[in-house]
Formats: structure tokens, sequence, C-alpha cells
């Protein structure tokens, strides 16, 4: 399972960080899932091998702009490209009103269909062969969500001493029920794909959050979870200063939840313009490094843009580094 930042600044962008959208996709690019679409998050795209042709669905936390702006360019851009694939859209409902209008607004059509799903509605889970989807709601200004995305169709290894003493056959019936398929057999027999292999492995699971001051509502879908991208706008410092209005959680207040949740891995964006990342630049980005580390002891990471992140197999997880950078 792999993810790319796409950006990761809040409200506005900086010199190096574009505003927010992650991409995720369970093996190579094909498919793949967009989280959030910040103004611009088409253009960080060319840095990167994914391709808007193989977009399966694209996920928003929020209606902030911030988070959003970025789909109206991206989805013509896709048209124009010859994209005829249906793409699934899981979001509030302003979302469609804001697409809508800026399509009729701009003289704009689309060569595929837009499939709007309500990310707020009661029991919300989506999936497809890769990915099973639910969501956690948030503390924000506006309602927000996190996404948990669990995989789906793990690999399954065949138990052959069962299927010998039970007297079937190698054969074209082992494969199917490698595959997670039921078999019926000449004579009516039916074979249970989970009677005869199992899955050797856990499935990983990946939470990534919009924006929210209160992490603890994360506690239930932390219990199994192996990485959560969460913000961490301010240091604490500067969350006091500036006050609760704009419900953002400051990288302290995330590293507690982390430590308390026992998450191994936690991965730090959605960072105030106010930091710099250049060495020497004051306040500095570092500073939240520094805040997050004297509070969690898991695995931390800061997000930079175009980072990208491979959660393996084993649990592990592992920044890359940048995705074909200019």
């Amino acid at each position: 399972m792999e993810f790319t930042f796409l950006g990761t600044s809040a409200g506005t962008p900086t010199r190096s960080r574009n505003v927010t959208a992650l991409a995720l996709s369970r093996s190579g690019h094909k498919p793949w899932y967009l989280v959030d679409c910040g103004e611009a998050t088409q253009h960080q795209l060319l840095r990167t091998r994914y391709s808007v042709m193989q977009l399966r669905a694209i996920f928003i936390t929020h209606i902030h702009g911030d988070h959003t702006f970025g789909l109206p360019g991206l989805l013509t851009s896709a048209s124009m490209l010859g994209r005829d694939e249906p793409l699934d859209i899981i979001a509030p409902v302003q979302t469609q009103h804001f697409i809508n209008a800026a399509l009729e607004s701009s003289d704009s059509s689309l060569s595929y269909d837009l499939n709007f799903i309500n990310s707020e509605a009661p029991g919300f889970y989506w999936q497809d062969q890769h990915f099973g989807v639910t969501n956690v709601a948030l503390s924000h200004r506006v309602p927000c969500r996190a996404y948990v995305f669990t995989e789906r169709n793990l690999e399954r290894q065949l138990l052959q001493h069962k299927l010998k003493a039970n007297g079937i056959e190698s054969g074209p019936s082992w494969g199917e029920l490698q595959k997670g398929n039921d078999v019926t057999l000449e004579g009516g027999r039916i074979l249970r794909s989970d009677d005869y292999t199992h899955i050797p492995r856990t499935a990983r699971r990946l939470i990534v959050a919009g924006d929210n001051d209160d992490p603890t509502l994360l506690s239930e879908a932390c219990n199994g979870s192996h990485v959560l991208v969460h913000e961490a706008t301010y240091t604490q410092s500067v969350a006091e200063r500036v006050g609760p209005w704009p419900q953002h959680s400051s990288a302290e207040q995330v590293a507690r939840f982390a430590q308390q949740a026992r998450l191994p891995n936690l991965v730090l964006t959605h960072f105030s313009s106010r930091y710099h990342s250049a060495p020497g630049g004051t306040p500095n980005i570092n500073q939240l490094a520094a805040e997050a580390m004297q509070h969690y002891r898991g695995q931390l990471f800061l997000a930079r843009d175009l980072d990208t992140y491979r959660l393996e197999k084993d649990l592990s997880l592992a920044c890359l580094g940048q995705t074909h950078p200019l």
C-alpha cells in the first residue's frame, strides 16, 4: 500500500507546499484513490506516476476550499484527455452543487459520469475489490470526516493437506478456491473457499483524517489501524494564541492522542503557512516535529509534498522520498 502527499499546507499554499491532497494505491498505481483535492492538485499529479485515467474514486473530507478548489480543473482535464470510465465522488452534498455550478458557469462538460455518494449518510460504507472504506465524524467548523481504508481480498493460501484428506485432487477447483471463490463439483458438492484456505497476514488499515480539533474522536477507528495521517496545523503555543475558532489540532494534541491510542505510525500534515521548511526559517517546521516527539514514542513523520510512503505487508511503514520531483 502506497500513498503520496500532493499537498501538505493548511489554508494557503507556500513555495514548497501545496494545499491538501493525498493519492493512495494498494499496489502500483492502477487504480488509485484521491483524498481531498485542493487547488493545483492536478499540477502536482503531473510530477507523479498517478494518472487521472486510472483514478477510481475521490474522497472529500469537507467543503473548505483548500480541500476542494482543485476539483473542477482536475475533472475537466480528465475529460479532455478522453476519460470515459465513471468516477465515484464521496463527499458532502455541497460538493456536488459546487462541481455542477463550476461546470455550468464555465461552459464545461464531462465525457464520463460522476457518481456522487453522500459521505455524511448514516452507516456510510464504500468498497471496491481493493479497499473497504468507512468514515468517522470529526470536529471542525463545518462537517468533516476521516476516511478509514482497509484492504480487501487478501491473498489466500490453500490448505492442501485438508483438500487431499477430503479427496479433492489438484485441479482447476484449487485455483478457484485460492481466489476466494466457492466451487460446486460434479454431483453438487459445494466447496467453501473459507474452509480450504487461510489468509496468512493482517489486512492493512490507514486513516486519513480531515481538519479536526479533537483527535480522540478517532479512538475507536484507531484500534487495529496501522497508520494515522492527521493535521497538525500549529504548535501548542500558537494554537493557544490563535484561540479555538479555527478548530485545528496542535502537534502536541495529536501526538498525545497517538501515544495513548498506541498507534505504531503517525504522519503529520496540513501545516500552517507560517512555518518555514528551509533551514534557519523562523518559525520552523522542525518545531512541530520536536513538540510531537516529546509526547509520542511511535514512528513519527512530517509529510512533505510529493513524499511517498509504503505500508508493507509486515505492517512496517517507510518514507520512500519524493516521487519524480522536478
